[in-house]
């Protein structure tokens, strides 16, 4: 119940801040401290910083800041870092202020881009002021929507690139998810934009409980509170999880044997009794989540009433009406939308947009109650849950699995409550033996998230610059980054860990003596020795590869042959030796069938040694290895064939491996060194090693403080010695060739640049031209080396003539210390090739090189899409008068059509 007193400070502030009264006014509910502190920094005419966690409401700021622009006759630009995140806030903002007032601008899209309040990716703003748009006339606020991903490596310098080229006079409102260095950033604003409110809630509008799924029985994670602060688990389920660790029993090793994973199945039906649903279960994995989908449907799970799939079914009707039959057969359609009916569905980045999308308004809207999503899901689209559950507390990077940090845990859990909807929200995170509840505890009460700056100069960068500002002002700009400014404040940390790590080598001196001669040079030869041999491994290694693939090029169809390792480890018939498929070159990638019915292609790593035909099989002519029967017949023919086989499977014996005469010297040197004898030589060896680990550390971190110091500006010189030396940059201008340059915005901007100008797509047609500049974008997510087919003609030689182009800059770089530019990927070359030409759906997926050939629809249409605003930038960039900035619009015309136009 409010008092006099407050009533009357109510009014005072309502007073005191007319513009929020009125803001105020048009919403449902009233604003949090926060949001009305930061909303109040904002009527000061301050920027703002605004750190909460997600679902809190930190974009009721944001659509402050688009009300005083409307109500004081300015403009405000709203910038996401993705689409699908702009789509959603354009179609929010239209709603309260009218499609007169609200436009949006993604690079593929234009709507309404003058009007007063437009909504874009933080790119199109980055290219805006480089380029001095008029649109920029009257621009009085810019909200940084997730201003964290300046994090991002890949993009996040657009970020800061949009902070430092803003004009003064634009207040800044930046949004981000709570992070542990706020202050950190804010005093970057600060010396940057001047005053900034720096506004930070760790309050969860609704509260969040944390569990743990053991089997079919949830625990709570924490007692009480207080065990939360102290990282402490339950003690119930600590006792509990030991009961079934001695269950289990223990291996040699002493660790808990493997318990049956619990099933997904059963993690929806324990969901769904406990009253938990609609829930988000994060698997990292794109194929995991379709798996979950088929697993719930195999059990027969249906968490919708006949009134609810009926809807379903007319919401995804009416969306879809625009792909053929056809498109929707090649979609897996009919086992998707059965999923729906449901109330399940996976969400992941495989999928087609449209697919997504109504995954995401259904999950909105009630209708679908369990969603299987990958961790893309956590980036800003308002999809919150009731419940959010952890499958696994690892994920793999792009690089090698590693264990979720505590604020990717908070990020994802973060989806769990509905405002408005849910008392509180709940995280579970399912349990196996490998599984610690104390370090799941541990993620669930940390709040470390640091927001830490990837920004590095580009070439696109510098000549964009170096064209608006001159490079010495472009100096002072690149020393105004987050990056600079974080990286002064780290250099003085890390010269006290160098001058630290210093005196502990120093202390070891005593510790190695040897009574006997040299200790330290007798250290050096061992480790010279290991050295050689570890390299000398890796020498037969390789050869074993290269041996393994030139034997694979000698196999015939019919050859039954033994997989010696991988998932499909044992025998197999080859069906298509993968050889001069159409100009492959490179990896021989069989396809195969396995006794075990199982048919697709295989990659090298499935041959780390030698393989040969151990016998042959009739292989019918038109043999379809998509059809079950047929795989069934010809595998017990394989199975039959292989009885009289002995047990040796036919291997080769291997060569005796060959004399290294360096090797054998210095073991000679090491042994006959009077050291070699000394009684204490191990426990010499092993302070010897320690001091080598601390040299090494005090020598990595010594590189550390000289690279740091002035770091920036280094490489801004060096990128800007590349420009000279290819022509783009003449002193301190912009040479003609740099303005096609300054249209370039891709990782590989300068050799795109390069092709553009040197003619080598002259000669290409439309459909040609799609194919080839796919390979500077495409990035497979498959490892290893990949070397698709390639269509003949003008494709190959283009294609020939690009990785020529990017052999000489990469080149260059080396000798400058750069690493700018990613090696051309021809993983996308045919199915692009093949949609342009006009080719249906099925027949451009089948091209792919995804699992087993396919390429998921998600993929094809995001790198499409890609291809075709790069065609538009390179039709920008070679000028109206160049026969190429012709072909390039034909051939982003060609790419529109079909489910990528419906994207």
């Amino acid at each position: 119940m409010t008092t006099p007193a407050d009533r009357y400070a109510a009014a005072k502030r309502r007073a005191a801040y007319p513009r929020i009264a009125e803001f105020v006014g048009t919403y449902p509910f009233g604003l949090d401290d926060f949001q009305q502190r930061a909303c109040e920094a904002l009527e000061d005419g301050s920027g703002v910083l605004v750190c909460a966690p997600t679902g809190a409401g930190k974009t009721v700021v944001g659509e402050f800041a688009v009300h005083l622009a409307l109500s004081g006759g300015r403009k405000c630009f709203y910038t996401t870092p993705i689409k699908a995140l702009s789509n959603q806030k354009y179609n929010d903002l239209r709603r309260i202020h009218g499609d007169e007032n609200v436009g949006l601008l993604t690079g593929d899209t234009v709507v309404n881009g003058e009007a007063p309040v437009v909504v874009m990716t933080t790119e199109v703003l980055r290219n805006m002021l480089y380029a001095g748009s008029s649109t920029l006339k009257g621009l009085g606020y810019v909200v940084m929507d997730e201003v964290h991903y300046l994090a991002d490596r890949f993009r996040g310098a657009v970020w800061e690139e949009v902070i430092i080229h803003l004009p003064a006079s634009v207040s800044l409102v930046s949004l981000s998810a709570t992070v542990s260095n706020a202050e950190e950033f804010a005093d970057w604003l600060v010396s940057l934009r001047g005053h900034t409110e720096v506004v930070v809630s760790e309050h969860r509008p609704v509260p969040l409980w944390q569990h743990m799924l053991v089997g079919r029985r949830m625990f709570d994670l924490f007692a009480d509170s207080r065990a939360a602060a102290g990282h402490e688990a339950h003690p119930q389920l600590l006792r509990y999880i030991r009961e079934q660790e001695r269950r289990l029993g223990y291996d040699r090793r002493g660790r808990p044997r493997r318990a049956r994973p619990t099933h997904r199945s059963d993690v929806v039906a324990k969901l769904d009794d406990e009253g938990l649903l609609p829930a988000i279960v994060f698997i990292f994995s794109r194929a995991g989540c379709d798996a979950a989908v088929g697993q719930c449907l195999a059990e027969g799970i249906r968490l919708t009433d006949p009134g609810e799939s009926a809807e379903i079914t007319a919401l995804v009707e009416e969306r879809i009406g625009h792909i053929t039959a056809a498109d929707l057969n090649a979609l897996g359609y009919y086992p998707w939308l059965e999923g729906l009916q449901r109330g399940i569905a996976a969400h992941h980045a495989g999928l087609l947009p449209v697919f997504k999308e109504i995954v995401e308004e259904l999950f909105l809207r009630g209708l679908v109650k369990v969603v299987f999503a990958t961790e893309t899901l956590a980036l800003g689209i308002n999809m919150p849950a009731r419940s959010v559950v952890l499958e696994r507390l690892v994920k793999y990077n792009g690089e090698e699995h590693v264990d979720l940090t505590p604020g990717e845990y908070t990020q994802l859990t973060g989806r769990a409550g509905r405002r408005g909807i849910d008392v509180e929200g709940h995280a579970v995170t399912v349990w196996t033996p490998d599984v610690d509840p104390r370090h799941v505890a541990g993620l669930a009460s940390t709040r470390t998230y640091p927001l830490n700056s990837s920004f590095t100069p580009s070439y696109n960068m510098a000549v964009n610059l170096i064209g608006s500002v001159g490079s010495s002002r472009s100096r002072e700009l690149l020393a105004s980054s987050f990056a600079q400014f974080q990286t002064d404040r780290k250099v003085v940390g890390l010269a006290e860990q160098a001058r630290a790590a210093k005196r502990a080598v120093e202390e070891f001196d005593s510790a190695i003596r040897c009574e006997r001669g040299d200790f330290e040079e007798y250290f050096a030869l061992r480790m010279a020795v290991t050295d050689r041999e570890k390299r000398a491994s890796r020498q037969r290694k390789a050869e074993a590869r290269t041996e393994a693939q030139t034997a694979l090029t000698r196999l015939r169809v019919g050859d039954v042959i033994r997989i010696p390792a991988g998932r499909r480890a044992g025998l197999a018939v080859v069906l298509d030796p993968g050889v001069d498929r159409g100009g492959r070159a490179g990896e021989v990638r069989p396809l195969v069938l396995t006794e075990a019915r199982w048919a697709g292609r295989l990659s090298g790593s499935a041959f780390p040694t030698e393989v040969e035909a151990l016998t042959r099989i009739k292989v019918p002519k038109h043999f379809n290895h998509r059809n079950p029967a047929a795989r069934r017949d010809l595998a017990a023919q394989l199975r039959a064939s292989t009885i009289m086989l002995d047990g040796d499977g036919g291997r080769r014996r291997r060569s005796a491996a060959r004399v290294d005469p360096e090797l054998e010297r210095l073991r000679e040197q090491m042994r006959a060194h009077p050291c070699h004898d000394c009684p204490d030589a191990s426990e010499h060896a092993r302070e010897a090693a320690r001091k080598h680990r601390l040299l090494v550390d005090y020598r990595r971190l010594q590189e550390k403080v000289n690279k740091r110091s002035g770091s920036l500006a280094r490489t801004f010189d060096r990128v800007c010695d590349m420009l000279s030396h290819y022509g783009y940059i003449e002193g301190d201008r912009v040479s003609p060739s740099g303005g096609v340059l300054s249209r370039i915005w891709s990782e590989a901007d300068l050799l795109v640049a390069e092709c553009v100008r040197s003619g080598d797509w002259d000669e290409l047609t439309a459909v040609e031209l799609a194919a080839v500049v796919s390979t500077v974008l495409y990035e497979s997510r498959r490892d290893g080396d990949m070397s698709p087919t390639l269509p003949q003609g003008g494709v190959t030689t283009a294609v020939a003539a690009t990785l020529r182009r990017y052999d000489a800059i990469a080149r260059e770089e080396r000798t400058r210390g750069l690493a700018l530019t990613r090696e051309p990927d021809l993983g996308f070359v045919w199915p692009v090739f093949r949609w342009a030409r006009g080719e249906p759906l099925a027949k451009v997926l089948a091209a792919g090189d995804g699992p087993d050939g396919f390429m998921p629809a998600g993929d094809f249409v995001r790198w499409t899409r890609q291809t075709i605003d790069l065609l538009g930038q390179i039709a920008e960039a070679a000028g109206a008068e160049s026969p190429l900035s012709g072909t390039a619009r034909e051939a982003a015309d060609a790419l529109k059509r079909g489910v990528v136009a419906a994207s």
